[in-house]
């Protein structure tokens, strides 16, 4: 390694990782094989959504894509003639969609002290509307699911409070309530644990399920999410005490410490989180859906650079688990 610096060596054979996991090996199994729907989010590579799904379809190999943004829009302002453009993309790249990752119910709750969470960057180009207006983000939720074809609707709920007790079963009503409103339509309510908000960790997660018993409600499950929150053992803590049934849909980022003891967002396959061993946990559980890589992660510099080497690693630890 003489006359090559550390940083470049290291870089480089990060490049090499993600451009080996953008080539069908020999002997591997397609990705359509495996018991989960593999997919990207795919502005996590590009804003360019043809540019993305050429990447997911045939730098990846996968055959499915979960949707937030295309064009620097959230899916929430895009126009009937962006929405046709991107049906048309999906079909000449052979992709489908595993669910609409809305922003529903990331507002503050009414009455309660303003949280100190949240920001425009966690809002993925949606604006912030009002709790009152949160019913028409449901019913453009609900088109742009029947339009993409997907049965899942993501959703949060609500940034988070200091003490939520006081108003955590008017929030569950609202979620139950809302359930009921999708379910009627035949499309799922999943809700993602995210750190700004009140469900953030695998336990946090487990105790709304138990109190909104609604088959029309379900959970995104984001370990790495949770581990960004205070909760370590995400897995398998946090996993063990969720009930494996009502999980459809998963998300997968990874995070370490750094030098300071701050936690920061990481590859799949370095971090906190044994993504191998969540796997395998996932598949004998009986679970069959998505597996959606959300990257995060910005080492590389760029989106598109940082997902294939986090692409790299999660295909890898997807082939350690026997699931791809």
């Amino acid at each position: 390694m003489e006359g090559v610096s550390r940083r470049n060596f290291l870089a480089g054979a990060g490049m090499t990782a993600a451009a080996c996991a953008t080539r069908p090996l020999f002997g591997l199994a397609p990705a359509s094989q495996s018991p989960f729907k593999i997919a990207v989010i795919s502005d996590e590579i590009s804003q360019d959504f043809d540019h993305a799904c050429s990447v997911i379809a045939n730098d990846f190999g996968l055959q499915w894509v979960e949707l937030r943004e295309m064009w620097g829009k959230n899916l929430q302002v895009s126009s009937d003639a962006e929405i046709a453009e991107a049906q048309k993309i999906l079909a000449k790249y052979k992709l489908q969609v595993t669910d609409i990752a809305s922003p529903l119910f990331k507002v503050d709750w009414p009455g309660a002290p303003k949280s100190q969470y949240g920001s425009k960057a966690d809002m993925h180009g949606a604006a912030e509307v009002a709790f009152k207006h949160q019913d028409e983000v449901v019913e453009r939720s609900i088109s742009l699911a029947k339009q993409f074809k997907t049965n899942k609707i993501r959703c949060f709920d609500f940034w988070r409070l200091e003490d939520v007790t006081p108003y955590r079963a008017a929030m569950n009503e609202k979620l139950r309530a809302t359930a009921e409103i999708v379910g009627k339509q035949g499309l799922l309510l999943v809700i993602e644990n995210e750190g700004a908000c009140n469900t953030a960790t695998g336990r946090e997660a487990a105790k709304v399920l138990a109190a909104i018993q609604s088959p029309h409600f379900a959970l995104n499950w984001d370990p790495g999410n949770a581990v960004m929150r205070g909760e370590m053992d995400a897995f398998p803590g946090g996993w063990d005490s969720l009930p494996k049934n009502r999980i459809h849909h998963c998300h997968c980022k990874n995070a370490v410490k750094d030098a300071s003891g701050k936690i920061v967002w990481s590859p799949v396959d370095k971090g906190i989180i044994d993504w191998t061993a969540q796997y395998r946990a996932l598949k004998a559980a009986g679970y069959g859906d998505a597996v959606c890589l959300e990257t995060h992660w910005r080492g590389a510099g760029t989106p598109e650079a940082s997902t294939r080497i986090s692409w790299a690693g999660m295909k890898q630890c997807l082939q350690d688990s026997g699931t791809f």
